[in-house]
């Protein structure tokens, strides 16, 4: 990665000390690092030691005509291959997400096309806040990568989310963006997790889909360097580093968030879909009542694999979906690839601790035949499953059945 830049913009907190341990992690590893250190930053660290870690000038004025003359700021910032905002306070990430341009770190951020990662780090109130959190999710929408935050003990001697990443994470992170694999430019989707249908405001229908698997999946994808976005029902699982995750509950919002992530070159379906919703939500909690039991009518929920796999310009080259199976798992998972129209399935049998546990087994099933892979950890059929879809990206578009 010795090819590789980072433009770091040293937001205002006691975390920015972090940053510097971060300048020491990136130059080990052969990226080059410039700094943009904002007025608060230098309240933390100083201009000499940041520029003595960068071996570079350290930018702090938007009005500095000698750095505008010398490195622009529209210049400085697109001569990164990444922008990393560590510390990102509560104040830097307003002014991202409305577009605020008042100093020389919300210009250039603003001014960017890079990729941006952000490491937030202020008080527990501060990041619960809904402000801060409608923020995150604007500019998570709009791309920009977040790394953290922690929970744990702060400097302010309140406990709870809001610590800024080790550097070693935020380290971790940078190197999923900028490394080189044979996935890069690659566009990848993958669904996880299930899927929830309100009965009424407390009961849905649902599955016992850890989400496992399909993190492990899009980990594994942006590791060899796609741009990955995962969809992901109800899970407590963080989203893996240098993923853009969408949350979603029912199968229409899944298919909705599917459908506006293409065009696509790979679509990874491993969400346990609902196969049917009530056809009436309660407005309020259903009650016991005399009359008994109370009927559910059920109607059939979308079928978001089929409907990504039908021919078409958006079609993804490949399409790759799930079977859990009880029975006869080849025999349905066989069907299902001729029923679908999809290119792969990756089947496996969740009659016993699959579905929450660590660990799975299961065949690849092609056109050309069928794989029988060993029990293994699910982050090694990931590894494995993203390693035989970039082969198959680098070969020519798979058959269309």
């Amino acid at each position: 990665m010795s090819d590789k830049r980072v433009l770091l913009i040293i937001g205002g907190g006691i975390a920015a000390y972090k940053s510097l341990l971060l300048i020491r992690l990136l130059a080990k590893a052969g990226i080059k690092t410039r700094a943009i250190l904002t007025k608060a930053g230098a309240e933390f660290v100083t201009p000499l030691s940041v520029g003595s870690l960068t071996q570079d000038k350290v930018y702090q004025d938007l009005f500095n005509l000698t750095d505008e003359h010398e490195m622009g700021h529209i210049e400085l910032s697109r001569s990164a291959d990444l922008i990393v905002v560590a510390p990102a306070t509560a104040d830097l990430i307003a002014k991202a997400a409305h577009g605020n341009a008042n100093d020389l770190a919300s210009t250039t951020l603003l001014a960017t096309d890079t990729p941006v990662l952000m490491a937030p780090a202020m008080n527990v109130r501060m990041w619960l806040h809904p402000a801060t959190q409608r923020n995150v999710a604007r500019l998570q929408a709009d791309g920009v990568h977040f790394v953290g935050p922690d929970e744990g003990d702060m400097a302010c001697g309140e406990h709870g989310p809001g610590r800024m990443s080790e550097p070693e994470v935020i380290f971790n992170a940078i190197r999923g963006l900028v490394a080189d694999g044979p996935l890069k430019g690659k566009r990848a989707l993958v669904t996880a997790g299930p899927t929830q249908e309100a009965i009424d405001p407390v009961r849905f229908l649902s599955n016992r889909s850890s989400g496992k698997q399909g993190y492990a999946i899009a980990a594994a994808l942006a590791q060899l360097g796609a741009d990955v976005t995962l969809v992901s029902g109800p899970t407590g699982l963080p989203a893996p580093l240098g993923v853009h995750r969408v949350s979603v509950e029912t199968a229409r919002e899944m298919l909705e968030a599917s459908e506006a992530a293409l065009p696509l070159d790979v679509a990874v379906m491993v969400a346990a879909v609902a196969d049917w919703r009530p056809t009436e939500t309660a407005d309020s909690k259903i009650k016991k009542d005399k009359a008994g039991i109370p009927s559910i009518t059920l109607t059939e929920n979308p079928d978001i694999l089929a409907t990504l796999s039908k021919p078409g310009k958006k079609r993804p080259k490949l399409v790759i979906g799930f079977a859990a199976e009880t029975d006869d798992v080849e025999e349905h998972a066989r069907a299902k690839i001729a029923k679908k129209g999809c290119d792969w399935i990756v089947a496996n049998d969740v009659s016993g601790d699959v579905m929450g546990g660590n660990n799975n087994q299961v065949l690849l099933i092609t056109k050309d035949g069928t794989e029988t892979w060993p029990h293994m950890a699910k982050d090694a059929v990931a590894r494995k499953l993203a390693s035989q879809i970039a082969g198959a990206l680098a070969s020519k578009a798979p058959e269309r059945k």
